[in-house]
């Protein structure tokens, strides 16, 4: 197991009634380690019956000297090269430990029975997904850039990414879980995956006033909130809805070779660079979430992939390639999306044993 981190890569503080958890890992764009996971877990936990905190908000430490325009991420992820490690030289045991909890905290965050305000400012991807998506209000900003970029290293838009995706319109979940498009805050809110826009430079006096009238979190965003730019990515709804309507992959790579737009053409382009086996999971992980009644049945699917994909040839050749030596060249196994086989596919999202399965805390 990875050593737990200095206390201070998450600042755990207390303002007014508002408990505070300020992601600082600056030089990672504050990604996750597993020990950052256990402080906001046992954060969340105490203030859980803390009659003393009324809100919860979730943001990333400021730059050093404060200029909100220098704020390059929110989180940008987990802690890919630990899991990279996991999967090639433990069997994926620290890595499905890392999974395991981190789905805890997401599935905390969801259920909390007081509100929670994540501030999305900068870059928020995967991990970072995954803690301000379940939160009551999330709140992008005029540096936000979103994104579930899991398919072009091998691993699947998880911590609750089957969730929010499935449910987004236009099939623009399918579209951002395979391409791994990014968005930016007018897109995000144009989307529905944020509540409210804010310019950065409002986020310290809307968190002033949050702690200090935690009853009035909405009034408050709606005052300070500004109109967006118009959303970019709307032009594209209907053909992303025409060109992503199919579950099979196959077919959407069909149709994308049919229609002769520009559009079309870029993401055909962009998907020959993914993991065929991750964006056969991806369109099966959130078909298969439409179906589930709550959040806790989600995270169990999930983890079951994870527990999986962790430990396929992908994952580790896809971080090598894309983040270690850079190259850009992933020979992934298997090469094309005919190759896939469906009862690998099957297999990866079958039960665990019952001792290995997912719970909730």
């Amino acid at each position: 197991m990875a050593d737990e981190p200095a206390s201070d890569e998450v600042l755990v503080q207390t303002r007014g009634n508002a408990g505070i958890l300020s992601l600082n890992r600056p030089k990672a764009i504050h990604a996750l380690t597993l020990g950052m996971v256990h402080i906001m877990r046992d954060a969340l936990i105490q203030w859980k019956d803390d009659p003393a905190i009324a809100v919860v908000i979730i943001d990333h430490a400021p730059a050093p000297d404060g200029d909100v325009k220098k704020s390059r991420g929110f989180c940008a992820g987990g802690d890919i090269a630990f899991l990279r490690n996991s999967a090639l030289n433990d069997g994926g045991v620290t890595g499905r430990q890392f999974f395991y909890d981190e789905y805890q905290l997401n599935h905390l965050i969801f259920t909390y029975p007081k509100p929670i305000v994540a501030f999305m400012d900068g870059i928020t991807m995967g991990g970072g997904v995954g803690i301000s998506q379940p939160a009551t209000y999330r709140v992008a900003t005029t540096n936000t850039r979103f994104a579930m970029p899991e398919t072009g290293i091998g691993l699947f838009p998880d911590v609750g990414g089957g969730w929010y995706l499935s449910r987004l319109q236009h099939r623009l979940g399918q579209y951002l879980a395979l391409t791994g498009a990014r968005l930016d805050g007018a897109e995000c809110l144009w989307a529905g995956l944020a509540t409210h826009y804010l310019n950065a430079e409002a986020l310290a006096e809307a968190k002033r006033k949050i702690a200090e009238t935690p009853d009035g979190i909405a009034a408050i965003l709606d005052q300070l909130s500004e109109t967006p730019p118009a959303p970019r990515l709307a032009e594209h709804a209907d053909e992303i809805a025409r060109l992503f309507a199919s579950d099979q992959y196959e077919a959407i790579l069909t149709e994308l070779a049919a229609d002769d737009s520009s559009f079309a053409s870029e993401n055909l382009a962009s998907l020959q660079t993914k993991s065929p086996q991750t964006c056969k999971v991806a369109l099966r992980q959130l078909a298969d979430s439409t179906r589930m009644s709550d959040f806790a049945a989600n995270m169990t699917m999930e983890y079951r992939i994870a527990s999986r994909v962790l430990t396929r040839p992908d994952f580790a050749e896809g971080v090598r390639a894309i983040i270690v030596d850079k190259d850009n060249t992933p020979r992934w196994d298997p090469a094309t999306p005919e190759s896939v086989p469906s009862e690998l596919i099957q297999s990866i999202f079958a039960p665990l044993p019952a001792e290995q399965e997912w719970k909730p805390l």
